[in-house]
């Protein structure tokens, strides 16, 4: 059996904080003219970037071409949100160079590391690609700026005060000669950065390139097929693997037999890579999922074995009603007070299920293993993760590994955390030293061991005075954290705050909109043996489901209009009270409807952003249509509005599998385990989508997930006006609905 391997994750002494801070020493390239916190500067020289024959490094954001070509280094990953092309702006916008000639090149996590990370974060979640590193990438388009300008003084024996910048051309206004970016960059790069401090970045109404809708730089690749994804990479000589995990989570593999597996065409070995999972290697990957489809395995299950939906859902109500493991992270006024004296009392309970990231590219990672050297293609949201897992599983120092990330056919959060693919490619891979081998999951793998969205049940209790007034009102979450399946460091004394998210008091990320006088919100960490993760906008999705619905409720007990009833709660709160304007205003709220065609709102904030939602619903036999979205966002600052547009519109899609999708556990496994049984919005069920900007130009919030939260809470108070009942509880068909 000498072609079974078992394999263990050889850990390296080396940390991955450690290698991410303290890294390899640095190459001789120019460093970038701005400070990066605690990390060194790098000794520099004027370098010519490999593989782009002349091109001359200005700085660590810039190449310029002799031809004035413009190379913009990118380190956020792209999984088609635009993030490339908006970072592109900002820095090309403080460059002043030609839009026309520029282009992007993503940077590896090895070379920030050895830079001592002078592009900083590289990971892409929580809607940060922009939001969080804008100021560092326009400070050094400004920088390579001043650089080239310095170099066309210096050639000129002229003053800089003297010189005027447009598209890439210097002009000495009192001669009027003019040199190109491209003539005085190799200059540019020997000259010593400006200090940060003295650049003055560039207010927005002066920007002639961000905050324009130019067309995105990497569209013509998709359309003409040129673009590879992670999935196409095929070296010569590779070999394929696939995996399956033991389908309870935590159990463990007892034993398999291999013996006829090994002797069908074209299988290489059977590798265990852990306690519970196992791969088959082959010349394709058809005949090792085939292959291990076939070979017998057993499996100890253990006491997670006997956990189903329900069994879930028992946990999770006892979570509500319980005074073990629970904290209030808001307690103003005396709600149970004002509760109890209020006039008139709403009470509910809202549920939403586990639910998986599908992603269109399934997981998978190519990694080439020699004891020198290991090297992952890879399409991750987290780059350094990926490098760190690299390094980890392959036993090798940091600067001796490599991850070339690829654009992701699909992330949502299910690619920024854990890098189990990078683990168990790795792991394969040193079976076989100097031959690539690509580990794919299949489409059952992929929706059955995913990371998901956690699980919840959410009781809220209300309380109105005899004018319909909300004096009293209480929430609380009973279900799984994130932080205790994949960051336990985030917890504080048994409390973690991620699972509000949206109902946080303070102002910044996710505040809670609503003023009331007396209000309790409330935790209670109730955990599953099933894995979760952020799944795109993470938290705000279900507690604007649980919110926003009950809110619908409480408006109808006080008589008053769903619009009226929330401004009146939100006088304190402009920025969330306006995009709920102009949401309305868009939509006509309150005008006169086809028959049968209702109205729902609703309102949220997440990610730096707020947004507001209105839909048009008809509800027929159980059939629900969905006419009409308009939806409102207010992201501060906007890069570019074609972006934001395509973004807010993109998340109407994710937004309606709130209300279809659902990964039920039974028998400790989970049931869906492909898309004729999950079920995901179709393109035949969206509405028409009409998104209305807001910005106000005085922060810097996110794009790609705020939206989300307020399309299912709008659809669904549309619903409830329609037939009079609301719904508490996800998917539609716990209703006895169906999404048209």
């Amino acid at each position: 059996m000498n072609n079974i391997q078992s394999s263990k994750t050889n850990s390296s002494p080396l940390s991955r904080r450690a290698f991410l801070i303290s890294s390899a020493a640095a190459t001789g390239a120019l460093s970038v003219g701005f400070h990066v916190p605690s990390l060194a500067q790098t000794a520099t020289k004027p370098a010519t970037v490999s593989g782009a024959g002349s091109a001359v490094e200005v700085n660590a954001w810039v190449v310029i071409q002799p031809n004035d070509e413009c190379i913009i280094k990118i380190a956020r990953a792209e999984m088609g949100q635009g993030t490339s092309t908006g970072l592109a702006q900002l820095v090309a916008e403080e460059l002043e160079c030609d839009w026309q000639k520029v282009k992007i090149q993503h940077i590896t996590p090895g070379e920030n590391l050895a830079r001592k990370r002078v592009w900083r974060n590289m990971a892409t979640g929580g809607s940060r690609g922009i939001r969080e590193s804008q100021e560092y990438v326009r400070q050094g388009g400004a920088a390579a700026r001043v650089m080239l300008m310095q170099a066309a003084a210096k050639t000129w024996s002229a003053s800089v005060g003297d010189l005027k910048v447009s598209k890439g051309v210097i002009t000495h206004l009192p001669t009027g000669k003019t040199l190109r970016y491209g003539q005085v960059c190799t200059l540019a790069a020997t000259l010593p950065p400006p200090d940060v401090g003295t650049i003055t970045l560039k207010p927005p109404h002066l920007w002639t390139i961000a905050g324009k809708p130019l067309k995105r730089l990497d569209t013509a690749q998709k359309v003409n097929g040129s673009l590879k994804y992670a999935i196409d990479y095929r070296p010569a000589d590779i070999l394929f693997a696939a995996v399956k995990i033991a389908p309870v989570f935590e159990s463990t593999i007892k034993s398999f037999d291999a013996t006829e597996t090994l002797k069908r065409r074209g299988i290489k070995k059977v590798v265990r890579i852990d306690d519970s999972t196992i791969a088959v290697v082959a010349d394709n990957w058809w005949r090792a999922k085939t292959a291990l489809e076939a070979m017998p395995i057993t499996y100890e299950e253990g006491e997670n074995a006997k956990v189903n939906s329900q069994s879930i859902a028992q946990h999770l109500t006892e979570g509500l009603t319980s005074d073990k493991n629970v904290f209030a992270d808001t307690n103003v006024g005396k709600f149970s007070e004002a509760f109890e004296s209020a006039s008139r009392k709403v009470e509910s309970v809202y549920s939403t299920p586990f639910v998986t990231h599908a992603c269109m590219e399934p997981m998978n990672c190519t990694v080439r293993y020699t004891p020198e050297k290991a090297e992952a293609w890879v399409p991750t949201q987290n780059a350094e993760a990926a490098l760190a897992a690299l390094a980890d599983a392959s036993g090798l120092p940091a600067e001796k590994c490599e991850a070339y990330n690829h654009t992701l056919g699909g992330g949502f959060g299910r690619r920024g955390g854990p890098q189990d693919y990078v683990r168990y490619a790795t792991i394969v891979a040193k079976e076989f030293p100097g031959r690539p081998v690509k580990v794919l999951w299949s489409r059952e793998e992929d929706m059955t061991h995913d990371i998901f969205r956690p699980i919840g049940l959410c009781k809220l209790q209300a309380g109105l005075d005899a004018k319909g007034n909300l004096t009293a009102l209480s929430l609380r979450v009973s279900g799984q954290s994130i932080n205790a399946y994949l960051a336990p460091h985030n917890i504080t004394d048994g409390k973690d705050r991620r699972q509000l998210q949206g109902y946080w008091p303070e102002p910044g990320d996710a505040q809670m909109g609503y003023s009331v006088p007396n209000m309790k919100i409330e935790y209670a960490m109730r955990n599953t043996h099933v894995p979760v993760g952020p799944w795109r906008g993470v938290n705000t999705n279900q507690n604007a489901i649980y919110l926003e619905c009950f809110m619908e409720e409480v408006a109808k007990a006080s008589g008053k209009d769903s619009l009226e009833f929330r401004r009146s709660l939100l006088k304190t709160h402009p920025k969330h009270l306006g995009v709920l304007n102009a949401v309305a205003d868009k939509a006509g709220w309150g005008r006169a409807l086809p028959k049968g065609v209702y109205q729902g709102i609703a309102q949220f904030m997440g990610y730096g952003s707020y947004t507001a939602a209105v839909a048009e619903v008809s509800v027929t036999d159980g059939k629900v249509k969905v006419h009409r979205l308009v939806l409102a966002t207010n992201c501060g600052h906007v890069v570019n509005p074609d972006q934001v547009a395509s973004q807010v519109e993109g998340s109407v899609a994710y937004g309606l599998d709130s209300l279809l999708s659902e990964s039920s556990v039974m028998n400790g496994r989970i049931v869906e385990r492909n898309f004729d049984t999950y079920k995901i919005a179709r393109m035949v069920q969206l509405p028409k989508i009409e998104t209305v900007l807001a910005p106000t130009f005085d922060f810097w919030g996110g794009v790609g997930e705020p939206t989300i939260c307020v399309v299912a809470p709008a659809i669904l108070n549309a619903i409830y006006t329609a037939t009079g009942k609301p719904v508490k509880s996800l998917p539609l068909k716990n209703a006895g609905l169906e999404l048209v």
